[in-house]
């Protein structure tokens, strides 16, 4: 048990030397953006460009298609960002949200459905790109379409390869910023909502009880290694009392959540 928590705090640490190290090579690259004169080659200076070329590609989709892309567009521009009309960040998400009628907190189905959006390239939003080709894919121009899909997203029609994927996306989708690691207290909710119809409801109610109540800073922040594992394990581990922390290969968390699910079942 020490042995497996020094080797957890080597990974840490050496984790966060790399993360210092990424963090200083952004900032050179930042400064050495900055420097750059303006120059119609530059990327920058395409964006107006890219994005009439890609709204004329979406055109020309539309055309071979059984979908109305201007009508995804119209879908997209009544939820993107004012600050910046490329993306839909968790306010327009929420605003889609209502206008389908689901609990963007309590609603598994919003997060599947930006899964199969495609909404991957950073945590909290989805981009118009993603929103357009998504939406195509799934033949969704209407917010009557997508209120249509709804039943068919219950994560109990999920095989078990794809649940695990769409458990990896709820994570990744809920970072914040470039942090690799999720708060506690997003991850206590957010395990209930993606689990509830998966583990059982003990189970569940123990891992939060656990995370909690740890006084173990080291579990401030979940990895997503961790996050991953807890599914594993749940999944394979049915009778707690069969667990032998000498022979396993989980995660410290693993270890110390059993021993504080033996100890609550003692008491």
């Amino acid at each position: 048990m020490n042995n497996k928590r020094k080797l957890d705090n080597t990974n840490r640490n050496t984790n966060t030397g790399t993360t210092n190290k990424n963090r200083n090579k952004r900032r050179e690259n930042s400064n050495t953006s900055s420097s750059q004169h303006h120059h119609p080659d530059n990327p920058s200076t395409r964006t107006t460009n890219n994005m009439a070329g890609k709204r004329g590609k979406w055109s020309r989709h539309a055309a071979s298609s059984n979908v109305n892309m201007d009508q995804i567009t119209k879908m997209f521009d009544d939820i993107a960002d004012p600050d910046d009309t490329t993306v839909a960040t968790m306010e327009g998400i929420c605003k889609l949200c209502e206008h389908i009628n689901i609990d963007p907190m309590e609603d598994i189905r919003i997060l599947i459905l930006l899964h199969k959006l495609g909404a991957n390239a950073k945590p909290a939003q989805i981009s118009r790109e993603e929103w357009m080709s998504g939406c195509e894919s799934l033949q969704l121009d209407s917010t009557d379409k997508i209120q249509q899909l709804l039943p068919s997203l219950d994560p109990g029609f999920m095989e078990q390869m794809e649940f695990r994927e769409m458990y990896k996306f709820c994570f990744n989708f809920n970072r914040e910023g470039t942090r690799k690691t999720l708060d506690k207290d997003i991850v206590m909710p957010l395990v209930q909502m993606t689990l509830k119809d998966r583990i059982p409801s003990d189970r569940l109610c123990t891992f939060q009880s656990f995370l909690s109540s740890t006084k173990d800073a080291s579990y401030d922040r979940i990895t997503l290694d961790q996050w991953l594992s807890f599914l594993d394990f749940s999944l394979e581990c049915h009778d707690l009392s069969e667990y032998d922390e000498e022979t396993s290969a989980w995660p410290v968390l693993i270890d110390d959540y059993v021993d504080f699910s033996v100890s609550m079942k003692d008491d």
